[in-house]
């Protein structure tokens, strides 16, 4: 293994970080039950995504799925997680981290009666806010082509 090849070329650094506090409400949902947009494609520049998940006690989530070109890691930070590791359910708490390289089948849910909190990680970026803004808008008849269009294959 070795470094990424360079992308960067001045030789003084640049002032570039973007910070976002604590206090930004959610892009997506509500504080409790939303997603935060931490670091997008378009801001990374393709490198990865992070995306700060909030659920709702008994929010459920998403069915068995895999993604063909984009992996997805889970950190849960408060709460607990059961996380889908395409083999078992594995109750996941605070600290817990699943990684699920492409293809791996995998899902989530919080079934619990307490809020819960993870981080989501896509390597490599994807545009997966058109994914979490659209998909309950989308008609049962259009679900699977915008599932395929944002490399999601449920089984």
């Amino acid at each position: 293994m070795s470094y990424p090849e360079e992308v960067y070329f001045g030789q003084t650094g640049e002032v570039n970080a973007r910070f976002r506090p604590a206090s930004t409400p959610p892009d997506k949902g509500t504080e409790g039950d939303g997603i935060h947009y931490l670091a997008t494609t378009a801001t990374t520049g393709g490198e990865f995504g992070l995306y700060r998940v909030m659920m709702r006690p008994r929010a459920g989530g998403p069915a068995t799925h895999f993604h063909r070109t984009i992996s997805e890691s889970f950190f849960v930070l408060n709460g607990v997680v059961r996380l889908y590791n395409g083999d078992r359910w594995i109750e996941a708490g605070p600290g817990d981290f699943l990684h699920v390289p492409q293809g791996g089948l995998h899902a989530f849910r919080n079934d619990s009666d307490a809020a819960a909190e993870m981080l989501l990680l896509f390597t490599p970026g994807a545009p997966r806010e058109e994914y979490f803004e659209k998909l309950g808008d989308i008609a049962e008849e259009d679900l699977t082509a915008f599932r395929v269009k944002h490399d999601s294959y449920f089984v």
